[in-house]
């Protein structure tokens, strides 16, 4: 499997212009989870998920309309020539004491802190299409190939934090022909 199809990829004019005001002000700004997925696997995806080092306040001083649609979990939607595209800063996440969602947000820096709270490999991969660079510190690429769907570190950790992610594993396995890693 190669790079070639994001290089390729036909990804909408306003979430490149996000992507490129955000660099331009020096943030880390990347295409994350199930649009990278979709992509490689040669599939449009159905939306494009934008993940930033810019704090939302960041994000809201760089453009002229922006809503605080999900400001507490560090999510805004940037409204450019019409179009809405959703800005999430790179976060980590606290005990999931609910069994469901995070007990805490913290926002980071690093994509690699970002991309380790994602449940499966395969949506766990960032694409830079400014400077074409993939980042994939979990082998969601190898995973794709290999039609694995594989947990970002331990499945028992991820499958204990959320209680639907067990299920997530199996619609994934069943909807995209790929099999479930073995313990």
């Amino acid at each position: 499997m190669t790079l070639e199809p994001l290089h390729r990829a036909d990804i909408p004019r306003p979430i490149l212009d996000v992507l490129h005001r955000l660099r331009e002000l020096g943030f880390a700004a990347f295409l994350v989870g199930g649009c990278v997925r979709d992509i490689l696997r040669g599939v449009a995806p159905k939306d494009f998920d934008v993940a930033s080092s810019a704090l939302p306040q960041e994000v809201q001083g760089a453009f002229k309309k922006v809503i605080p649609t999900g400001i507490q979990h560090g999510t805004v939607t940037v409204v450019i020539g019409g179009n809405h595209v959703e800005v999430t800063t790179f976060r980590s996440e606290g005990d999931y004491l609910d069994g469901r969602r995070p007990s805490s947000v913290t926002f980071e820096r690093d994509i690699t802190q970002d991309l380790s709270r994602r449940d499966f490999t395969i949506n766990a991969m960032a694409y830079d299409p400014v400077g074409q660079v993939l980042v994939d510190p979990f082998g969601g690429m190898e995973d794709l190939q290999a039609h694995l769907i594989r947990c970002v570190r331990s499945p028992l950790e991820r499958f204990s934090e959320d209680g639907l992610r067990p299920m997530r594993a199996v619609r994934f396995a069943a909807v995209l022909g790929f099999t479930l890693e073995q313990p």
